[in-house]
């Protein structure tokens, strides 16, 4: 009976805390998802996007939606050989990761001096889908924007043909809690289909299991595990969900890549499908 994977991905714009690049696409490929949402996917400015490579390698169809502005560092001298995910906080000075302050504002060019030596890229950072099924239509829903936030938020819905049955998947990426992301929270729920047909929702909750449940009535959470941070995950903030008519065969979080969160990947079977 034909089946729908899906899987999401915070992929830290392709570096670790030092700013040193791991294989992206390897990680998604291993990932093997039908349907595959990254959040904080990059592209630098005059070069093509992380998921428009990934996409290219996987020959999955893509949807890539910029968010906010921002800029990489290299790595430093003398980093290659360090074992921690990012420096020792006394060593901190500037993140590999950072966005500036106005979604999609200017660039900004000044930088500490204790980035000279170190390769500096501007870009742009977003979220994606990628899809290896028929996509019927897609979306951007835009969620706006926080006060304490840095970015711009949205969702994305792409209904999907799975074996002859549509099912719309709702990918984003939602801000901290504290930056007041039960708003987005609410805004997202609007966009859900309704919970007696097919539906995923998957992304970057920053949400702990629990509310996010108690948020959204009718929907239930496949993958339960601690995602963050992978070096030692404490807690579940990478979800996908799913409607009471798709069946979860099977969930798990999974140990790819070099980013500060762990991916998330569902074997999923709707009702209807192959009938």
């Amino acid at each position: 009976m034909p089946e729908l994977v899906v899987a999401s991905f915070n992929v830290h714009a392709g570096v670790d805390g030092w700013g040193r690049p791991y294989d992206v696409v390897g990680a998604c490929r291993a990932l093997d998802a039908d349907v595959l949402v990254l959040q904080e996917a990059w592209t630098a400015d005059g070069g093509q996007s992380q998921a428009g490579t990934v996409a290219n390698a996987l020959g999955a169809w893509v949807v890539d939606v910029p968010l906010a502005t921002g800029r990489l560092l290299g790595p430093p001298i003398g980093s290659a050989r360090a074992v921690r995910w990012q420096p020792p906080r006394r060593e901190r000075r500037l993140p590999a990761l950072a966005l500036d302050r106005r979604a999609l504002a200017p660039k900004r060019r000044d930088l500490d001096p204790g980035a000279q030596g170190r390769t500096r890229a501007h870009g742009q950072w977003g979220i994606a889908v990628l899809c290896r099924l028929p996509v019927l239509a897609s979306r951007v829903v835009d969620l706006g924007a926080l006060p304490l936030d840095p970015a711009r938020r949205a969702a994305v819905v792409v209904d999907v043909d799975v074996a002859g049955v549509q099912v719309p998947v709702v990918a984003t990426h939602l801000s901290h809690l504290s930056h007041g992301s039960p708003v987005h929270l609410r805004r997202v729920r609007r966009v859900l289909p309704p919970s007696s047909g097919p539906g995923v929702l998957a992304g970057d909750m920053n949400l702990w299991g629990p509310p996010l449940s108690a948020a959204l009535p009718g929907w239930r959470r496949a993958p339960r595990g601690r995602t963050w941070p992978a070096w030692r995950p404490l807690a579940q903030l990478d979800h996908i969900l799913v409607t009471r008519s798709v069946e979860v065969l099977g969930a798990e979080v999974v140990p790819v890549g070099g980013s500060d969160h762990l991916p998330v990947r569902a074997r999923l079977r709707v009702e209807g499908a192959g009938r």
